[in-house]
């Protein structure tokens, strides 16, 4: 399957923990295919002094669907993630966004593919156009270009490599 995943965060050494999260996702999901650019972006949803770094990586995996989470959490808070408390959103040393498997369509009480708010998020979509701008969001049935075309975030988002 195709997995695509949002890495992010903005504590700490974060191009550190991209590439440690990267290398420990490579173990457990398989082949890497692809990684964008690292992206620089105000933090969305909340005031904090430090930007987020973000980056979108591709790899082919056969783990299945319903693993991939516990998976990423585990990977999260191996490289220093504190348990989220609620829904409200806070700096971070790391954050792993599963975006697409496939062509999955999925919402569990824990898990939506692809991710609810990937459509709303500049600093999402920005990445993703960098080797994905043709692929269609298989529940709105747009490509990632017009998605970003169409996102009503203002949010500046720089690439910064």
């Amino acid at each position: 399957m195709r997995l695509i995943l949002l890495l992010g965060g903005n504590q700490n050494d974060v191009r550190a923990k991209l590439k440690l999260a990267i290398e420990k996702l490579g173990l457990e999901f398989g082949d890497l295919i692809y990684c964008s650019s690292y992206y620089e972006s105000e933090p969305w949803g909340f005031e904090a002094s430090q930007r987020f770094i973000n980056q979108v990586v591709e790899f082919y995996t056969l783990v299945p669907v319903n693993e991939l989470l516990a998976i990423t959490q585990r990977i999260e808070k191996e490289l220093g993630r504190k348990e989220k408390v609620g829904t409200v959103y806070e700096s971070r040393p790391i954050d792993i966004d599963i975006l697409f498997v496939d062509d999955v369509i999925m919402e569990a009480r824990d898990l939506t593919i692809p991710h609810r708010l990937l459509h709303e998020r500049r600093f999402t979509l920005l990445p993703l156009t960098e080797h994905w701008s043709e692929l269609i969001h298989p529940k709105l049935q747009k490509t990632i270009s017009e998605l970003l075309d169409e996102c009503k975030d203002e949010g500046q988002v720089v690439k910064v490599n």
